[in-house]
């Protein structure tokens, strides 16, 4: 247990401490960009990685109260699942790297009209869904820290964005919301289903299927 907590402190530390803070600016100005990536990069592949590791080697399979309607945690598990899968396969002004989008005459398109942090509100889903289904002390830790990197990450690269691009990002964050669909049912944008196409959700589903079939085998705990 001592070493899942270290880890999981070292990985929301990081983010917290120094992804999106001033400190950032001051190590890079410091290491200049690619060795702080590099840098970072490593301390966040030894966290995760020591997580992951100290996780499995005292994992137990129990299951809390709430076992009883799991079926609402796999149905949840599909927008979770498309929101992460969003995040990554398509770039906005809040990716690593995608700031210059701030400047397009529509610089909120697809999923991130719906949030401008799609993988972030996905972790956070997928997360919280596990804790409230594996509240032993070791599912808490391990699926604590990405909960409190995905909520905090969130606020921490609007702060960045707004240190940096000002009234771009302040155009940007008027069109766009944290919590998925705020901004659209504020009549601040609008949902525009071409922009989504059909192979994300298909690819979605697929997923979504193929983990509840498997989910007994891979993790132990059987959902269908």
């Amino acid at each position: 247990m001592t070493a899942l907590i270290g880890f999981t402190l070292l990985f929301v530390g990081i983010h917290l401490l120094v992804s999106g803070t001033p400190l950032r600016d001051r190590l890079l100005a410091s290491l200049g960009q690619r060795n702080y990536l590099l840098g970072f990069s490593l301390a966040s592949a030894v966290g995760l990685g020591g997580m992951i590791w100290a996780y499995l080697a005292i994992r137990e399979v129990q299951v809390s109260a709430w076992w009883a309607y799991r079926h609402a945690a796999v149905l949840l598990m599909l927008p979770a699942l498309y929101l992460i899968l969003g995040g990554v396969l398509s770039r906005g002004p809040t990716s690593a790297g995608a700031e210059a989008g701030l400047a397009a005459d529509d610089p909120a398109r697809g999923i991130h009209r719906i949030t401008r942090h799609p993988f972030l509100c996905g972790m956070a889903l997928w997360a919280l869904i596990h804790m409230l289904y594996n509240p032993q002390p070791a599912s808490l830790w391990f699926f604590g820290g990405f909960a409190v990197v995905s909520v905090c990450g969130m606020f921490a690269i609007d702060t960045k964005r707004a240190r940096h691009h000002g009234a771009a990002w302040l155009r940007y964050a008027s069109l766009t919301s944290r919590l998925p669909f705020a901004a659209i049912i504020a009549g601040r944008n609008q949902l525009r289903w071409s922009e989504l196409g059909w192979w994300l959700p298909a690819f979605s589903l697929l997923l979504w299927l193929g983990l509840v079939a498997g989910h007994g085998a891979l993790f132990g705990v059987p959902v269908g």
